[in-house]
Formats: structure tokens, C-alpha cells, sequence
């Protein structure tokens, strides 16, 4: 993308569905009948991480961007499970209502853990699955992700992200959030950071922005812990769509030496480690994953 043409957010609009209320932002495709994609943020994140990717994608696809439950502008789910499998029947519900048949499926982090329990469980509506720095089990605890097994201590947790929320304004988390998933937070527009606090200082007002962020959180950690036959890694050897995987080298938060073990448990899938890339590769180098994925993933 050029460091002079910044393409704007995508307008944003509700969908009102039986369990739930969607935020969603809708990049239509260059022509009618592309087949439709669907993208999933990260913890903390909303649909607004995805605007440059879906823009590179568009001669591709139909693309459609959520906010999960709890994130973003869409109030929790009704049922109130912020589990990664409950985050999925979000998605569900979403492409179900779209019904444009199977998509290709586009998850970051924490929407990486739930993209993979969508594919694994409803493989009938996974066209591809593309995972971009994906939150799933592993040994290798970075320096950047070490506190969250903190944060996520019932009761402690709780102080933390309100001490946070009182004493740090919205501008400065901001930056915080960049800094800590950008390898080169000079990358970052400046409308694009204006975007996101925006956003950010729109959802503080919500009484549940921070026990949607905890609630979410721990349900994440819980599948690292899970030793059941719907672990994680064990869901991936039930997908069988292609599977393309992502990683940043000088992301701080998931070790990119992680990818050792995608190809042992995916049965179609393609793993790319992107050099100079953090957390947040189709953010910061969206013209990269778009690539990858044309190679990998189009059909």
C-alpha cells in the first residue's frame, strides 16, 4: 500500500441475528458473485484490522469483517459464552445468515483459535482457512505474552484492567497496542492510529469492555490447558480444508518457531514466516498475506 494513499475504514453496519447482534464492515468484491470472505480479529482488537487486507483481496472475494461479541461495537452474545468455541458460533451464525455457502476464512491470534474451531467443527463452511499469527498451545512463552496468565487470575484480573483503563488515557494504549504488535510501529498511518482510538475510546464506554476482554482471555488460556479430545491441536487435524499459516518473525507475542508444528497437525497446509512482521502481519504487511494467500489459497 502507499505511504500516500490510505484506503478508508470500511463503513460499518449492524446485523441483527437470533443469538446475537453483529458489528460487521463490508469491502464488496471488485464483481457480483466472488465467493465471500470472512475475517476475525484478536483479542482486543476489532474488524477495523482488516481494511487494508480486505482492500488487496477485493478482485478475490466478498469480503466481511466482525466484531466479535464483546469487541468492537457489538455487544456480548446472548449467551454469554466468550469461549473461542463461543466466539466460532458467532462466525457461524454470520455466514449462515450471509448464505453464500462456504467461505474463505481469515482469522489473527485470538481469531486464529477461532477460526480453527469453526473449521474443525462446521468444515462444511470453510472454503480455506488462513491464520495470521494464530493463538494456539505452545512451550514458548515470549517475554510480551508472559502477564496474561496473570491478568487472567479471577479478581486479579479484574483490578489490573480497570487500574489500566482509570490511570492510562485512550491514546497512549493505543500506542501501546502498535508498539507491542508492530515490529515497526512507524508503519502505522496516522489515520489508521486515529481510527483505532476512536474506536477504543468508543468501546470504553460499554459497562462490559473489560469483562468481555477477561472473559475472552480465559477462555482462550483454558484450550492451552485443554487435554481433551477438542484441544486445540487436536481440532486441527480435523480440518480439511487448505490451510495457510502465517507467522512474523519479530512477533512478540507468538513465537513464529511455532510453525514446526502446523504442518504435523493440518493435513493441507502451507506455513509462511514473514521477516520483518509482527503480531499483526495483514495489518502491517497486508500486500505480503494477500500474496501468500493468492498462492496458497485462490482457487
Amino acid at each position: 500500500m502507499s505511504e500516500t494513499t490510505v484506503v478508508p475504514a470500511w463503513p460499518r453496519e449492524e446485523i441483527m441475528l437470533a443469538r446475537r447482534t453483529l458489528t460487521v464492515r463490508h469491502a464488496p468484491g471488485a464483481e457480483p458473485g466472488l465467493p465471500t470472505a470472512v475475517y476475525l480479529h484478536g483479542l482486543g482488537g476489532s474488524s477495523l484490522n482488516w481494511t487494508d487486507l480486505m482492500h488487496d483481496l477485493q478482485p478475490h472475494v466478498d469480503g466481511w469483517a466482525v466484531d466479535l461479541g464483546g469487541f468492537g461495537y457489538s455487544p456480548p452474545p446472548r449467551d454469554g459464552d466468550l469461549t473461542p468455541a463461543g466466539h466460532a458460533r458467532s462466525a457461524v451464525d454470520l455466514i449462515e445468515s450471509l448464505g453464500t455457502g462456504p467461505v474463505h476464512l481469515f482469522g489473527n491470534s485470538m481469531g486464529g483459535a477461532v477460526a480453527l474451531q469453526l473449521a474443525a467443527r462446521r468444515p462444511d463452511l470453510v472454503r480455506t482457512l488462513t491464520l495470521i499469527s494464530p493463538a494456539l498451545p505452545s512451550l514458548m512463552i515470549t517475554k510480551s505474552s508472559a502477564h496474561l496468565p496473570v491478568i487472567a487470575v479471577p479478581g486479579v484480573g479484574e483490578r489490573m484492567v480497570a487500574k489500566f483503563m482509570e490511570n492510562i488515557d485512550v491514546a497512549t494504549r493505543a500506542q501501546g497496542s502498535v508498539d507491542v504488535t508492530f515490529a515497526d510501529s512507524s508503519r502505522v498511518a496516522p489515520e489508521r492510529f486515529e481510527e483505532a482510538t476512536r474506536m477504543l475510546a468508543d468501546h470504553d464506554r460499554h459497562p462490559y469492555a473489560a469483562d468481555a476482554f477477561l472473559r475472552s482471555l480465559r477462555g482462550l488460556l483454558r484450550t492451552y490447558a485443554d487435554v481433551g479430545p477438542n484441544r486445540p491441536w487436536k481440532l486441527a487435524e480435523r480440518v480439511t480444508c487448505p490451510t495457510l499459516v502465517v507467522y512474523g518473525r519479530k512477533d512478540p507475542l507468538v513465537d513464529s518457531r511455532t510453525a514446526h508444528r502446523v504442518t504435523k497437525h493440518f493435513r493441507d497446509a502451507h506455513v509462511v514466516v514473514l521477516p520483518d512482521s509482527g503480531h499483526v502481519a495483514q495489518m502491517e504487511h497486508p500486500e505480503f498475506v494477500a500474496a501468500a494467500w493468492e498462492r496458497f489459497c485462490l482457487d
